[in-house]
């Protein structure tokens, strides 16, 4: 077996594409090699700033030969259809065919083509230029001379040297024999751009990153993070120092140097005064440095550190005291930024607060937030609305959750904000705590934004989540009233993003209220209909038809898939998904019960036997339904027709089952209902043993038939069974 060693030498490749482009790179070569009948035992992609590599072990020397029979026409068949064959088989005359008998004794022609596999490395000669010809680069630019001619190469960034090598561990590999782009496949690397920048001649993979090290390249991008994140921690902790880790950060600096080199900078403390949000977002922004954090005031630290590519002969003192007066230069502008938010603006100094006066700013400035849904300001009256009437449902203060809403985007035109815009929410806190706000209030305002990804925290303060609700819910339904839903892949409005934000801040709160009354009342504020008059307002009926169309619907249905994901990601059954949301219930705490219940149920004795007991009756149905029509047993079964003791017994408990299972519903114990639903698992057993559901009498066929549609209606009060599998 033998190994691949793929490297693709260029210009800086920008650090946000490398991963992708290292496990495309995999992808592509892997998948050309299968479908070519070459399988492999591993593969492994790597990327610096400067390369992507790609080793593939285990490789067979060549191709496995191929054997296909092709049937062919039968014999006697018309010239046309025997030349076709030949011609497809590549026979030059029928001699070269078989022939065989079919079952009926009917003879036909058989091409037997056996084709000789071809070596591995002129297999590879084939994939891989057409890899690096059809790469799948977000961005690519052209370059040189050969930029003029037809069909030239593109790249991300210039291509200088490509090195391909195969063959087997004990023996000198081969050079994979092609060119691209005027670029010659070789064996020939090159070092870092300025430690080591010599040609390097590689044979394999082993000595390929052996020789790397030894000209400082760290190839393996796992390995650069872990050396930076282990030299941040230990330079840190030499200060008396903490780090504030930033895996976002990690991953974008190990992507920026081949030789990682961690250096302290520092800045005047004079700066700590600006909230450490925003040291942090300038020096991250600007300078892709690491803040640090003083453990005894819980603050940041005025230093910070710094990744270089190089390995500086005074140590690397010059390089950190650019560093610092670039952040020194940049900290100035964000202390300005910070106390021109909090002085007066002198056109809306009437107005009120500091934040205040930037809310009527926005509002002047009629910023637009969607050409087809208005204006900032008037999304933030809505948003005002719908949370002064979702307040109530979930604990909060009206009044308190109206103002936060009220402010919640007023820092979107201040100038931290313009100039971090990833601040946003945090810098209104911070101005609604100097102004005085309520500190639910203040809290409500940053926390509304949250959950923004699957391991964000959600708001748990009642008026944070209210505010958190109103602006999810007013998005979706914004979006959906004029037709901008996700499609595919495409969600340029992270609708996706929201509805799962919606669905967590209303499962790990707890909160009691139905999917359908949230936009019923989202409904009311789009149109401008007070939610005190809404049964008497004439506009009313707007609403009504609008809960009732299929674009409500859909996105009722978006929502339901939305939740389906997300209790799958916790280990829920598909199908048990299926059977709850069957039943129409759209209270989300409530679904998630009965699912847990119903998963517990079913793995129990009763549960499994009912479950096959509604699963013969359903099928019965089923088929008796096909001959009498859809809803032909739906009325009740009449206890005068009931002539076996074992269909009166399945009556009787029907009955008394179905009351307490009922009753337990009202009080939300899932758990007694399926309990109560279980006695039915005996007689259901009893009346299959003992019973002929379809009786020669058409009464009481129609009436033993009525009876299971009767025991299908009963176990349907907890789930419809028909969507479990099992």
């Amino acid at each position: 077996m033998s190994d691949l060693l793929f490297e693709l030498f260029s210009e800086e490749i920008p650090a946000r594409m490398q991963a992708q482009a290292a496990a495309d790179l995999k992808k592509l070569v892997t998948d050309a090699l299968v479908a070519r009948g070459l399988l492999y035992e591993a593969a492994a992609s790597f990327a610096t700033p400067r390369r992507l590599t790609l080793h593939i072990v285990g490789l067979p020397a060549r191709q496995p030969d191929q054997r296909e029979e092709k049937k062919g026409p039968r014999v006697g068949a018309p010239d046309a259809a025997i030349a076709g064959f030949l011609k497809s088989a590549g026979f030059a005359s029928l001699d070269e065919a078989r022939i065989d008998t079919d079952k009926k004794g009917g003879q036909f022609y058989v091409a037997v083509i056996e084709k000789k596999g071809a070596p591995t490395l002129d297999v590879l000669a084939e994939i891989l230029p057409a890899v690096v010809k059809n790469f799948p680069w977000p961005k690519s630019m052209r370059w040189g001379a050969a930029s003029a001619e037809p069909n030239p190469l593109r790249w991300v960034r210039p291509l200088h040297a490509i090195v391909a090598t195969f063959g087997p561990e004990t023996e000198e590999p081969d050079v994979v024999p092609f060119e691209v782009g005027g670029i010659t496949a070789g064996n020939i690397t090159y070092g870092h751009r300025f430690l080591a920048p010599q040609a390097i001649k590689v044979r394999r993979f082993d000595d390929y990153v052996s020789k790397l090290c030894d000209a400082k390249v760290v190839l393996d991008p796992a390995r650069r993070r872990d050396s930076i994140l282990h030299d941040c921690k230990d330079l840190a902790f030499a200060q008396g120092l903490e780090l504030v880790e930033d895996d976002g950060l990690l991953h974008e600096v190990a992507g920026l140097v081949e030789w990682p080199v961690v250096l302290l900078g520092e800045f005047d403390a004079s700066f700590l005064e600006i909230p450490g949000e925003v040291i942090r977002a300038t020096i991250r922004a600007n300078q892709k440095c690491f803040v640090l954090r003083d453990p005894a005031t819980g603050g940041l630290a005025n230093k910070f550190l710094l990744v270089s590519n190089v390995l500086a002969r005074d140590g690397g003192k010059a390089i950190a005291a650019g560093n610092g007066r670039v952040v020194r230069a940049r900290l100035s502008d964000a202390l300005y930024f910070w106390k021109t938010d909090q002085a007066p603006l002198p056109d809306f100094a009437d107005c009120g607060k500091p934040l205040d006066q930037r809310l009527a700013k926005l509002r002047a400035l009629n910023i637009v937030f969607h050409a087809k849904l208005g204006t900032q300001g008037a999304r933030i009256d809505r948003i005002v609305a719908l949370a002064r009437e979702l307040a109530p449902k979930v604990g909060a203060d009206p009044d308190k959750a109206a103002r936060a809403a009220e402010l919640a985007k007023a820092d979107l035109v201040t100038e931290v904000v313009g100039e971090f815009p990833e601040t946003q929410g945090l810098m209104g806190r911070r101005y609604a705590e100097l102004q005085g706000e309520d500190l639910e209030v203040a809290a409500a305002i940053e926390d509304h934004y949250k959950p923004q990804g699957p391991t964000d925290r959600i708001p748990t303060a009642p008026v944070s989540v209210a505010v958190a609700l109103a602006d999810k819910l007013d998005t979706l339904l914004g979006f959906w009233m004029i037709g901008e839903k996700p499609t595919g892949s495409k969600d340029p409005f992270a609708l996706r993003r929201a509805a799962l934000g919606v669905i967590r801040n209303i499962l790990e709160n707890k909160l009691r209220f139905g999917l359908q009354d949230a936009f019923r009342h989202s409904l009311i504020v789009w149109n401008g209909i007070s939610p005190n008059v809404f049964d008497e307002h004439a506009e009313g009926e707007i609403v009504r038809q609008n809960t009732t169309s299929p674009e409500f619907s859909g996105l009722l249905a978006f929502f339901a898939d939305r939740l389906k994901i997300d209790l799958r990601e916790r280990g829920a059954r598909h199908d048990l998904l299926d059977a709850v949301f069957a039943l129409g219930e759209d209270d989300l705490v409530l679904i998630v019960q009965r699912i847990e219940a119903l998963e517990k149920f079913l793995k129990t004795e009763d549960g499994a036997s009912l479950l096959a007991g509604y699963k013969r009756a359903a099928n019965i149905l089923k088929a008796e339904e096909k001959k009498d029509g859809a809803g032909a047993f739906e009325t009740a079964p009449s206890a005068d027709l009931l002539t076996e003791a074992e269909e009166k017994a399945l009556f009787a408990a029907m009955e008394a089952a179905t009351a307490e299972a009922d009753s337990a519903l009202k009080s939300e114990n899932f758990a007694a209902a399926m309990q109560a639903l279980s006695t039915l698992r005996a007689p259901t057993d009893a009346f299959f043993d003992k019973v002929t559901v379809n009786a020669e009498n058409p009464d009481l066929r129609k009436n033993r038939l009525s009876l299971l549609a009767h025991l299908r209606r009963a176990i349907h009060l907890v789930a419809d069974f028909s969507k479990i599998g099992g």
